[in-house]
């Protein structure tokens, strides 16, 4: 395919599966299950975090976390005290993401949440920026504070070249905005444009097979080469072909 072939075909499959449906089994339907802004937003978080694996067995252990936090993650991480946390010791939640990680990603919550009404305050870009490789950086030292602790292995380290995938699919459900409303568009600060895939197996090597990446490796490089190919397509919004190559990489149509 030439690049106008290529773009036509990815712009169809983007529709097919940009789309209501696609809510229901994946990790995205935990936040849809709200409707107050910090409610999606630390549902969001805490779910892209947890985000891999097979999808059921992340929608359940999502579902695990909800229910510590009685179904009302802002009000639970505004109002928790030390002991409210202490079942979770020794407690599995997500694979290596263990109970002592829930406690101290809510403890980290608590801080921030007393500091601003948003998460979105600390992945703004800086002048110049137009991608989110340093607002990633920045916000893993923001989050994960002075303090070290074996959690800070569940937050992607840019600096380290990583594809910071969970990261970047949480930046896409918070930013992106359009009418089928599948995303959820809440944080207006941030540009569509500046977006990218979240590069993982299914994204990668799609983007293999169609010829968007040369890059063996899933990394942060890779997410820098595939950037260049989709901004071509779509300047505005370039992270909306996810839905097709993450859809087509599912679904295994190639």
């Amino acid at each position: 395919m030439n690049f106008t072939e290529l773009k036509d075909f990815l712009d169809l499959k983007a529709d097919l599966y940009n789309h209501p449906d696609f809510i229901e089994n994946d990790p995205i339907q935990i936040p849809h299950r709200f409707s107050l802004k910090q409610d999606i937003e630390i549902s969001g978080f805490l779910t892209a975090t947890i985000s891999w694996g097979n999808r059921k067995s992340i929608l359940k252990s999502a579902g695990k976390i909800l229910d510590f936090m009685d179904g009302s993650p802002y009000d639970f991480v505004k109002n928790f005290k030390e002991a409210d946390l202490l079942p979770l010791t020794e407690k599995s939640i997500h694979r290596t993401f263990n109970g002592e990680d829930l406690s101290h990603f809510i403890r980290n919550l608590g801080r921030i949440y007393q500091q601003t009404d948003t998460l979105e305050d600390l992945f703004l870009l800086q002048e110049g920026e137009t991608d989110f490789y340093h607002s990633l950086e920045r916000f893993r030292t923001d989050f994960l504070g002075i303090t070290s602790h074996r959690s800070a292995k569940h937050v992607s380290s840019t600096y380290k070249n990583s594809s910071a995938k969970r990261l970047m699919m949480y930046l896409r459900w918070m930013v992106r905005q359009d009418s089928r409303q599948v995303d959820f568009g809440l944080w207006t600060r941030l540009k569509p444009a500046f977006l990218s895939i979240p590069l993982d197996v299914h994204t990668g090597n799609m983007g293999r097979q169609l010829k968007l990446i040369s890059r063996k490796q899933n990394d942060w490089k890779t997410v820098a080469e595939m950037d260049v190919m989709l901004r071509k397509m779509d300047s505005a919004d370039p992270a909306r072909y996810d839905f097709a190559l993450f859809g087509m990489g599912v679904n295994g149509e190639f």
